[in-house]
């Protein structure tokens, strides 16, 4: 049976120190064979912070967003949890009144 293969994950520290070097660094080849990374990490690393510094590397599964658009996800949670609230607060109204009336 073939082992299982983690995938690796490095900290935005660690991405961002790696690109410094490589902008640094005249040959991207030999650093990523020092460090142990692939050439071509490398390279999509410095895209992604070039496309993006304020959302680039934002951790394990955490998908890329902008401060406009995390502010519309907690309005829009806190929107569906109202909503919810007020219904629970409708059916009880309504089981009450059955009772008393």
């Amino acid at each position: 049976m073939k082992p299982i293969k983690r995938r690796k994950s490095y900290s935005k520290e660690y991405k961002l120190d790696v690109i410094q070097q490589s902008y640094v660094r005249e040959n991207i080849k030999e650093l990523a064979e020092e460090l142990g990374l692939r050439s071509e990490l490398i390279y999509r690393w410095r895209r992604e912070y070039h496309d993006d510094k304020d959302t680039s590397f934002p951790g394990q599964g955490v998908e890329k967003q902008s401060a406009d658009q995390q502010e519309l996800d907690r309005i829009k949670k806190e929107n569906e949890d109202l909503r919810m609230e007020r219904d629970i607060l409708k059916k009880a109204i309504g089981i009450f009144s059955k009772k008393n009336g």
